[in-house]
């Protein structure tokens, strides 16, 4: 009996035991090919000497130092190479341990912005179905994912949701992609009436939805939209990069495909790559300004935020990120992987959709390809995948309740951006295996 409190109280997980290049190793000698990065994390393979000696080096000159006291070389010099590879208006870092805490930051930041401006009725949120944005009680709550919601839905900060621009379920026939978008762009609008504009923060976003629809990217048009709606209300337009930025969609920032600069945005995973647990929040230089010359105080943070030794690790991550190799190779491998899992399962009678950017992709599966209809949730498809996958030696992201919450299952594909050729190949006839045991 282990004294481990492990996510799933019954599992029985296999020891990780080494990590190299794409694979991750157990300690009786199998190999992984790591197709998720865990969790949309891994972008530079578990290997990577560069990131490695950066925070070896961190770790001899100083381990620790808080924030309430000092500032570091470390932290200064990534805030301001984050800053500069930032889209124009995003302006000032604050460092955290992760994307939940960049989201709670970025939440608590917004009120007092507006607290200190003098617009105290400013207390809601509007964010999306289908969304996820971290699992403590203020991310949680601005989420859309409606079986992670439930259980602690009394304790949730307000927050209203409209459609996700979901186009594979939500576009009408007969519909062009771009007036699906403006049609449920304009659900923001209709949302901020009801409620009354002048007693919401802001609203909330993933710019390509990550574990919780499958690597879905809006329609042409849908963000600017948004920011049109946002700025005539004086609202905060929110975007969450936690899973879809650092490059995974094949641009540093995943909002610069979609030609609008948030407010605020939150980055993590990519942004230490597994190599120390690291995230961040970014804002505009009159949020930041607001509150410098008002109370001057940001209420809020945490111990480890600033932690030397992540900010080494994320300094040197970011340099590998925007080296300018790394992110053609992540267009280049993505349109790669697109391609074999167009060529695999293009025509597979139980994948509905195939989607994403980059080296982000996410398959549907359905039951029927004609009608769309989902399987029986019963039949918990998503774990069987996982679990034949990870018996061929894959690991991929598979997840239930696609389409609301409880129906519809999807396998979310996020591998590091120095996946091979040859590996691709591998991904996918794993893929395929898995799929057919597990439908079997």
């Amino acid at each position: 009996m282990s004294a481990l409190f492990h996510r799933s109280c019954n599992a029985t997980l296999p020891w990780a035991d080494q990590g190299e290049g794409c694979y991750i190793i157990d300690r009786n000698g199998k190999r992984y090919l790591d197709a998720c990065g865990g969790a949309a994390v891994s972008c530079l393979g578990h290997s990577d000497e560069t990131v490695k000696a950066a925070i070896r080096e961190q770790l001899e000159k100083l381990p620790f130092a808080h924030t309430g006291f000092f500032t570091t070389e470390a932290a200064e010099s990534f805030a301001d190479a984050l800053a500069a590879h930032a889209p124009k208006g995003l302006d000032r870092v604050y460092p955290v341990s992760g994307g939940s805490e960049a989201v709670e930051a970025a939440l608590k930041l917004a009120r007092q912005y507006f607290l200190e401006r003098g617009e105290p009725k400013r207390h809601r949120f509007i964010a999306r179905r289908q969304s996820y944005h971290g699992n403590t009680l203020g991310a949680l709550s601005t989420g859309g994912n409606a079986w992670r919601r439930e259980p602690f839905a009394p304790l949730m900060i307000e927050t209203s949701h409209i459609s996700p621009c979901y186009e594979y379920r939500g576009r009408e026939e007969g519909e062009t992609p771009e007036v699906y978008g403006l049609r449920v762009a304009d659900e923001l609008e209709a949302e901020l009436q009801r409620l009354g504009p002048e007693t919401v923060i802001a609203f909330v976003a993933e710019p390509v939805v990550g574990a919780t629809l499958g690597a879905v990217p809006s329609v042409p048009g849908y963000f600017k939209r948004v920011r049109e709606i946002c700025d005539r209300h004086g609202i905060l337009l929110i975007l969450d990069e936690v899973m879809c930025g650092m490059g995974r969609t094949g641009t540093l920032f995943a909002c610069e495909q979609e030609g609008v600069v948030p407010d605020i945005a939150t980055i993590a995973k990519g942004l230490g790559a597994g190599y120390q647990p690291v995230g961040a929040m970014l804002c505009s230089a009159q949020i930041h300004d607001t509150i410098a010359g008002g109370s001057g105080f940001f209420q809020h943070g945490h111990t480890y935020i600033g932690h030397p030794m992540a900010m080494a690790a994320a300094g040197a991550v970011l340099g590998r990120l925007t080296d300018g190799d790394v992110l053609p190779g992540v267009l280049s491998a993505g349109a790669t992987l697109k391609g074999r899992l167009t060529d695999e399962f293009g025509q597979h009678p139980n994948v509905g959709d195939i989607r994403g950017r980059g080296l982000f992709q996410g398959v549907e599966l359905v039951q029927d390809r004609e009608t769309k209809a989902p399987f029986d949730p019963s039949l918990k498809l998503h774990k069987r995948v996982k679990s034949a996958a990870m018996e061929a030696g894959l690991m991929c992201y598979p997840m239930g309740g696609t389409i609301d919450g409880r129906q519809g299952d999807h396998i979310l594909l996020a591998p590091p951006f120095i996946v091979t050729e040859d590996q691709v190949d591998e991904l996918v006839g794993k893929l395929s295996t898995a799929l057919e045991v597990a439908l079997s």
